[in-house]
């Protein structure tokens, strides 16, 4: 028996099969389910404060830094402080027992907080506010910190002659180091591989940055 218009059930449903798009094999946008690339943009929920992947028309939904929404598209800056004003002193108020760490701000709790790598991934430490206060008086640009998107990546490879280096990056660029770290991480010191992995990882940070420069 023929279907109506003289197709039969046979030939509709291989046009409906002809129509649907092909299965495409890898990661997906978290909010559309659009399949995406592996260099893909990212999203900050802002309740969760889960990382998402996102395809770009997604993204582009989320950049207005002043909104009131649930979710903030992760800016693409890089900044550094070459005359950046920071001592072992500021470094024992951050209660860092490496020489590295991240700052962001927490805009639903109106904080700041300060992580650093180890190997069971991103440890806080606790940030008092008064420590977070002298480290921005002392450089005035530091408040180009956009909060959730961005983190101030200080790094004290050779805190005692070469002191210590700050770059604004990205929120998810510190989320790699992290898990970088905790894939890479052997013994007590890290090892030779997670060693390189961070000069890798600090180069590329050196070659995206601009010196952010003039007033706040």
């Amino acid at each position: 028996m023929s279907a109506a218009g003289g197709r039969s059930p046979l030939d509709t449903l291989r046009r409906i099969n002809g129509s649907r798009p092909q299965t495409v094999a890898g990661e997906r946008c978290d909010m559309c389910a659009e399949p995406i690339g592996e260099d893909h943009p990212h999203v900050v929920d802002l309740e969760s404060r889960n990382l998402m992947c996102t395809c770009r028309g997604c993204y582009l939904l989320f950049t207005d830094q002043q909104a009131a929404l649930r979710y903030k598209a992760v800016p693409e800056r890089y900044l550094s402080f070459p005359d950046f004003a920071f001592g072992p002193a500021d470094w024992d108020d951050l209660q860092i027992p490496v020489g590295l760490a991240f700052l962001f701000r927490n805009s639903v709790q109106d904080r700041v907080f300060a992580f650093y790598p180890s190997p069971a991934g991103a440890t806080e430490s606790e940030l008092a506010l008064g420590s977070w206060d002298r480290i921005v008086a002392a450089n005035p640009r530091l408040d180009l910190l956009l909060p959730d998107v961005e983190a101030l990546l200080i790094y004290g490879a050779d805190r005692a002659r070469a002191g210590f280096t700050c770059h604004l990056v990205p929120i998810d660029a510190c989320y790699e180091l992290v898990g970088t770290m905790r894939r890479t991480w052997r013994g007590f010191d890290g090892g030779q591989e997670a060693r390189a992995a961070m000069d890798d990882f600090f180069a590329t940070v050196e070659s995206r940055s601009r010196p952010a420069g003039g007033r706040p």
